[in-house]
């Protein structure tokens, strides 16, 4: 609002389309005390918009018809709105790519310009607040992508088939696809054979019905009476648009009447209410298949397919953060595949929280959900993406694992490599969780440590205490030995000791024989060659036996670094 009354052109970036709209919908208002004349001059945009609105806005900003404008990262490459005074980040994006691309929207001409990062009470935000020189000398991320996603394999082959016939052996070859996975696809009409070519059987382009930023191709329309107001994807609905919601499009509210399943049809009417809603989840997991396990000490991490199902079973009406109603849902559960990790939480674990905190009965479900939490909020900080990318889930007990279990899985249909990438950094992952909750400064947990600002149960249970008890279990499971590693430095260390003796002897005959032979010379001398060898050798005698004593006191960390020395 402030740089608006100035005169000053401003783009701000946004995490979500409904923030988008509801910091468009609040400047609009307060601008109604202010400047009435510039209420007309601010804008939301964001993907879902009907083309034409879109255009209107970007031509809007490049002739400054438009001085404010509130934007997801839609603007924030590929499209052409000119050189902007000021860009406001309304959060840290996620990437360092995304945050210099968004900051580069402005100063693109000769005069000066401005960049604001407004970080937000979350994990990933607080954590570059705290380490500045860290968000400074962060490189640019590499993209994360699974090739493999059958759904996006499935859309590739359909977009090129329309530009050029291909050929079966083209497509298996380029595509590292089977005969069976082209059948499906010709099964689904979506690719007909024609003389020994396959092609796109109809007239339109595929690819402006294929979604960049989601997977599912599953559409619904809104609509206001006869009046198309945007389009918006099945998950989306689920959260914004379902019966009973406050949509909120370009500054206007209007009330969701009915969902129709069957003609993808949401119905709305207009209504000028100052309130939002939010939808609260409930998620399950399924594990379809594991891919492999990763040992980190004496820690393990699965990795695999998952079965994941949402329901979305009530919400919220909210005026501003405060809540004044709750509803219920009855919604189908959401169900789709993907990839994921999760590793398991021992009833020892469980067992000393409870004796700690006797009188608390969500102690521990309290600190899984919290660890959870916590983990996904860094992810970003480690692997390319957004939390919103990934999704998660803590239980107490896991029909597949027989134990308490914390799973983080790609939110998107298939999989797209975010978790699998993870699980090469998940040790740094849980110390940087670690360290951020040790140095946020609230009692019992705060937004900055180990709440959601996507959790569908409305951030409860959560325990911070038994957060970082859960976090330090696994950190020093991370650094112990596992087995292999024992049995490895074991044998080491015992083809040390038979070198060092036969070393130790062979030096000691040596030295009686020079005795014999010179002894006035030896004695002469302060030490001899072979002594000096000797001293060189005893002190690994002392190293090894400092080395067990500190694992018989169970400092294993410390054991394995004292070993690790001796062989090097």
């Amino acid at each position: 609002l402030y740089l608006l009354l100035k005169d000053i052109q401003t783009l701000c970036f946004t995490s979500s389309r409904k923030i988008a709209e509801l910091i468009a919908l609040w400047t609009k208002r307060d601008m109604e005390h202010t400047k009435k004349r510039y209420v007309d001059r601010i804008s939301a945009y964001r993907a879902g918009y009907l083309a034409e609105d879109r255009r209107e806005i970007e031509d809007g900003l490049k002739s400054r018809k438009y001085l404010g404008v509130t934007s997801t990262n839609a603007l924030e490459l590929g499209i052409d709105v000119g050189s902007l005074d000021a860009v406001i980040i309304s959060g840290f994006p996620g990437s360092m790519i995304s945050t210099w691309q968004q900051g580069g929207r402005s100063g693109r001409g000769n005069q000066k310009s401005l960049v604001i990062l407004v970080a937000f009470e979350n994990q990933l935000d607080q954590y570059f607040m705290k380490n500045p020189e860290f968000f400074f000398d962060k490189p640019h991320e590499n993209v994360v992508i699974d090739l493999n996603n059958e759904k996006l394999l499935n859309n590739h082959i359909i977009c090129a088939a329309n530009e050029l016939p291909l050929a079966p052996e083209e497509i298996k070859e380029i595509f590292n696809v089977d005969e069976e996975f082209i059948g499906n696809i010709v099964q689904n009409r979506d690719l007909r054979k024609s003389a020994g070519l396959y092609i796109y059987p109809y007239d339109d382009n595929p690819a402006f019905e294929f979604s960049l930023d989601q997977i599912s191709n599953e559409i619904f329309s809104v609509m206001n009476g006869n009046q198309l107001i945007e389009k918006i994807e099945r998950s989306q609905m689920y959260r914004e648009a379902h019966e009973g919601a406050i949509l909120i499009n370009k500054g206007q509210t209007y009330i969701v009447t009915d969902v129709d399943f069957n003609t993808h049809i949401i119905d709305v009417i207009k209504r000028d209410v100052n309130a939002h809603t939010i939808a609260l989840k409930r998620t399950e997991t399924k594990i379809i298949k594991k891919i492999k396990k990763v040992k980190i000490g004496d820690f393990t991490v699965h990795y695999g397919e998952l079965e994941v199902e949402e329901d979305y079973y009530k919400y919220k009406r909210m005026e501003f953060s405060k809540t004044i109603g709750t509803y219920i849902l009855d919604l189908p559960p959401l169900k789709f595949k993907t990839k994921g990790l999760w590793f398991t939480i021992p009833d020892s674990v469980k067992e000393t929280l409870e004796e700690r905190f006797k009188n608390d009965s969500e102690v521990f479900p309290g600190g899984l959900h919290g660890a959870e939490h916590a983990l996904i909020g860094l992810f970003p900080l480690h692997v390319m993406c957004d939390r919103f990318d990934i999704g998660g889930l803590s239980t107490n007990y896991h029909e597949d694992t027989q134990e308490a279990s914390i799973f983080i899985y790609d939110a998107y249909e298939g999989g797209i490599g975010i978790c699998e990438k993870a699980i090469d950094v998940f040790s740094k992952l849980t110390n940087s969780t670690r360290n951020l909750l040790k140095t946020c400064e609230c009692e019992n947990g705060c937004p900055s440590c180990i709440y959601s600002p996507k959790c569908g149960n409305d951030n409860k249970p959560l325990h911070k205490k038994a957060t970082e008890f859960i976090l330090d279990y696994m950190w020093e499971e991370m650094n112990k030995l596992s087995p292999e590693e024992l049995s490895a430095l074991e044998n080491q260390d015992l083809e040390d000791n038979i070198s060092y003796n036969e070393t130790y002897y062979n030096q000691k005959e040596k030295n009686n024989m020079e005795n014999e032979e010179d002894k006035e010379t030896i004695e002469s001398e302060p030490e001899n060659k072979a002594d000096e060898d000797i001293n060189n050798i005893n002190p690994l005698d002392e190293a090894y036996d400092d080395a067990l004593e500190e694992f018989n006191k169970g400092n294993y960390s410390i054991a394995k670094e004292i070993l690790t020395n001796i062989i090097i």
